[in-house]
């Protein structure tokens, strides 16, 4: 398995910008399709993003589509989220995530899950 340590996470005002960092340790990151998933308070974790092993691959909640972009960079085995035009109700934890296969968006066929990183979004 691998150990992901999620950061970047904080307060920014509606309309702002924040960049969310995920680093994983381990010589077989490059083997992971890696996801985003945030959980707001009182809700269901949800699916925000994923990237395929190499990074020519991403999907996009439609909430975020747009908005939000994934980025990995294996030879640091460190995966990026992106974030502008940040909205209140992208207020969660955020959470990146590792699988063996690229495809899934169901938080169930991630394997390995990093401790998560807040975002507050104010209006």
């Amino acid at each position: 398995q691998v150990q992901l340590v999620e950061s970047g996470g904080g307060l920014v005002q509606a309309g702002g910008s924040l960049r969310l960092s995920c680093a994983a340790s381990g010589r077989i990151f490059s083997t992971y399709a890696m996801g985003w998933f945030r959980q707001a308070p009182g809700k269901e974790r949800e699916f925000v993003a994923d990237i395929s092993r190499g990074g020519g691959n991403t999907y996009y909640a439609d909430s975020v589509k747009g908005r939000f972009t994934a980025s990995r960079d294996n030879a640091k085995n460190t995966v990026y989220l992106q974030m502008n035009s940040l909205k209140p109700e992208d207020t969660a934890l955020y959470y990146c995530a590792a699988s063996v296969n690229y495809g899934s968006r169901s938080p169930l066929d991630f394997r390995s899950w990093g401790q998560g990183t807040q975002v507050t979004v104010s209006s």
